[in-house]
């Protein structure tokens, strides 16, 4: 369905009529399982695009004044939940809005060393938050469970991603040891999209539909979507990941951006040209001779 600034209104006025002088501004952003406005100076509103999405309102809910209060950056804090309506047939939300821009691959503050480690410090804070009642999250799968997908993307990108290569990187990661801990919590979606920052600092996160416990090796997708490879190296050496981590950090992050190059590449040319991109900084990583890792020679 078509969700314009007047169904907006219309839902915070017959819902949340204390707030419906609010002026309501659709935000410009690049994803797809939310419609995002801006209500007033400090609110935003979120309305699910899918069925699956819709399922993420009641997760963002429940969890995120929980994760809010024992991590180091701001989150988006739930201020009222919206009920399915004959206006809008899904469950909704409206939360705080927090400040900052997007980057943008390859822009400066990808290469800022000072983001990396915010980003760092926000992925160990949030591994560090007891799992006790937690869900799993929503990239809770083994790695090994995405080849099959991962490989249908891959052909179908033929000529458009040097396939050999990407092949190689792909079975390099599939090849590191899998993970066998307690699972802990992590974010699921470290993308452009989903964090603000500001003067190369990290200033948000946002967007939780993916959170839960998982493998820590998919909230290291950040240092290929987020990063360059010397502010890359930064995050390597303050997350503290062993190779095999680190390993199957880099296969998420490439089977992520595989799959949404291959869905995207007609339909968001924002989301598939970050995907590009993350494929490229795999690609030219790998061609690169073996480096030092945490300090020391390997």
């Amino acid at each position: 369905m078509i969700i314009e600034p007047s169904l907006v209104r219309g839902l915070i006025a017959a819902q949340f009529p204390h707030w419906a002088d609010l002026p309501v501004e659709a935000v410009d952003a690049s994803g797809t399982a939310n419609a995002i406005y801006r209500l007033g100076a400090d609110k935003a509103v979120r309305l699910p695009r899918t069925e699956g999405s819709a399922a993420d309102v009641a997760t963002e809910h429940r969890w995120l004044p929980h994760l809010a209060e024992q991590l180091p950056f701001p989150v988006p804090l739930p201020l009222a939940e919206g009920a399915p309506d004959q206006a809008f047939p899904r469950p909704w939300s409206v939360c705080t809005w927090l400040d900052g821009t997007n980057p943008r691959p390859g822009d400066a503050s990808s290469s800022s060393d000072l983001l990396a480690a915010d980003l760092a410090e926000f992925v160990l804070a949030l591994r560090r938050i007891a799992p006790e009642d937690a869900p799993p999250a929503y990239r809770s799968e083994p790695l090994s469970s995405r080849d099959a997908t991962t490989r249908e993307a891959l052909a179908t990108l033929a000529g458009i991603v040097d396939t050999e290569a990407v092949t190689e990187a792909w079975t390099e990661s599939l090849s590191a040891p899998p993970f066998t801990a307690a699972p802990v919590w992590v974010h699921g979606d470290l993308q452009p999209g989903n964090v603000l920052v500001a003067e190369g600092r990290l200033t948000a996160v946002i967007d939780f539909g993916c959170t839960g416990l998982a493998d820590p090796a998919v909230d290291l997708i950040a240092a290929w979507y987020l990063l360059t490879a010397d502010a890359r190296q930064t995050f390597h050496e303050a997350i503290a990941a062993d190779d095999a981590t680190w390993t199957r950090g880099r296969g998420w992050a490439l089977s992520i951006a595989l799959l949404e190059l291959a869905h995207y590449r007609e339909s968001n040319p924002v989301m598939a040209r970050i995907a590009a991109h993350v494929i490229e900084e795999i690609l030219d990583e790998a061609a690169k001779p073996k480096g030092r890792v945490h300090g020391d020679a390997r």
